[in-house]
């Protein structure tokens, strides 16, 4: 367990019949991996205490190699914007600082929190005026909101309820000092100026159907005809109940999540998935939530890419009450990568984070395994609140600097990859040219200074 202070009893622990070089010659020649198989690769070997680094270097150069198979030597990014509804939520997910407990939201508290709720007029706003500087994705996911709702029908059924407060999470917005109003209504804004809608996690989609016997897929196709495009995985974190139950034992459970997504996928949206690793978790938790992921895909086919995050740790719950003591080391971060490189054969594209990593380390793990480096991000509230401390902001002239100086080719992309512009890095200066409005000038372009790394 990466920065686990405690022994939780689990009962999935990193032991297997298998041997190292038997799951790395299985690797290299391309067959589908075992759990057994990921968990060798992932801590280098059972049969050794702590990370061998020779043994590491072996599972880098296989999925580096793997990497360059699938997908070549482009780099892919997206000029994309995050636009977060609200903080407001009653959850209490161990992991996360991004959240405000939703009673100091109310109309009648004057206690003073760092928290926020848009409406559906700031959320157009911000959005509009993003397009207008070339972006065309926006990513929104948020706090679950006691007024949130997926649409007026729904409203009518909470508020049908005996004590919708203690019985499905429901107060009405008059309740709140800003009426986030409905999802309905924020995902039409958000789209209203021709942006691809990046939004609604399995986490708000079951948030969007309490109350009710709506199907995930009866939701999804309602929030797609409101204006949402795809949706992502987040909200996986580690898709093992026993896991679950420890960092975050108010949500939806694995087998919710997944039901989620595969809803999500049968109302004919693209999805992404994640892990969200490196706080309590083994090893092989980390690999048996690779296995759920993989199922999926074999099943639907509808995962445009697999996003690794490490867990950033300080200022979070887990942290500040003692049950993890850090994050995952730099040799788990790039072993997470290599591993859902081998393991994810069905995957095409893994993405590496600035946000999380800064540049340099997210230059590597470009090196072990992945094959995109996320999007420009105007806004990224959700790890500058855990403590991460890398910026909001890359420009396309960061990008091209970056990835060519691996030697490989940046390519700015669609949000579902199906196109793609190589860009030529002795043509800028550089800027988005796939959006509604883009025309190749800069982003922010006599704005303000893009924000820096601390690299």
């Amino acid at each position: 367990m990466s920065g686990a202070a405690h022994d939780f009893g689990f009962e999935h622990v990193p032991e297997t019949d298998q041997s190292f070089e038997n799951a790395l010659a299985k690797a290299r020649a391309g067959e589908r991996l075992t759990v057994d198989d990921g968990v060798e690769l992932i801590t280098t070997g059972t049969d050794r205490e702590g990370i061998d680094p020779e043994r590491k270097e072996l599972v880098l150069e296989a999925a580096d190699r793997r990497r360059a198979e699938v997908v070549g030597n482009d780099v892919t990014f997206v000029a994309n914007l995050n636009n977060n509804v609200t903080t407001a939520c009653n959850t209490g997910c161990l992991f996360c600082n991004f959240k405000n407990t939703a009673h100091l939201f109310e109309a009648d508290s004057d206690a003073d929190h760092g928290g926020f709720t848009k409406t559906p007029a700031e959320s157009r706003d911000i959005v509009a005026d993003a397009v207008e500087m070339g972006i065309y994705e926006v990513t929104s996911v948020s706090g679950l909101h006691p007024a949130l709702v997926l649409d007026e029908e729904h409203r009518e059924i909470l508020e049908a309820y005996d004590n919708p407060a203690a019985e499905v999470n429901y107060k009405p917005p008059e309740a709140y000092d800003t009426d986030p109003a409905s999802y309905a209504e924020q995902l039409s804004a958000m789209s209203a100026a021709g942006a691809h809608v990046h939004s609604m996690t399995p986490e708000e989609a079951h948030h969007a159907k309490r109350g009710t016997d709506w199907s995930y897929e009866e939701v999804y196709r309602r929030l797609a005809d409101a204006g949402l495009a795809s949706a992502p995985g987040t909200a996986a974190e580690i898709l093992v109940p026993e896991v679950r139950e420890v960092i975050c034992p108010g949500k939806i459970g694995t087998d919710e999540w997944v039901a989620g997504i595969e809803g999500a996928m049968e109302a004919d949206l693209d999805v992404t998935a994640t892990i969200m690793y490196g706080h309590v978790e083994t090893e092989k938790h980390r690999v048996l939530h690779l296995d759920v992921i993989r199922d999926l895909q074999d099943r639907y086919g509808g995962i445009t890419e697999f996003v690794p995050l490490s867990f950033i740790h300080q200022n979070t719950p887990l942290y500040d009450r003692g049950l993890v003591t850090g994050g995952a080391s730099d040799d788990e971060d790039e072993l997470m990568v290599a591993v859902a490189r081998l393991y994810l054969d069905n995957v095409d594209h893994i993405q590496s984070s600035w946000v999380k990593f800064g540049n340099a380390k997210a230059l590597k793990l470009l090196n072990c395994g992945a094959d995109d480096l996320m999007g420009t991000i105007l806004s990224e509230e959700i790890t500058k609140r855990a403590g991460g401390g890398f910026g909001e902001f890359r420009s396309f002239d960061d990008y091209v600097d970056m990835i060519t100086a691996i030697g490989r080719r940046p390519v700015e992309r669609s949000t579902d990859y199906r196109t793609r512009r190589p860009i030529d890095p002795d043509d800028g200066p550089h800027g988005p040219t796939l959006g509604p409005r883009a025309d190749g000038t800069p982003l922010l372009d006599g704005r303000r200074d893009p924000a820096t790394a601390d690299d």
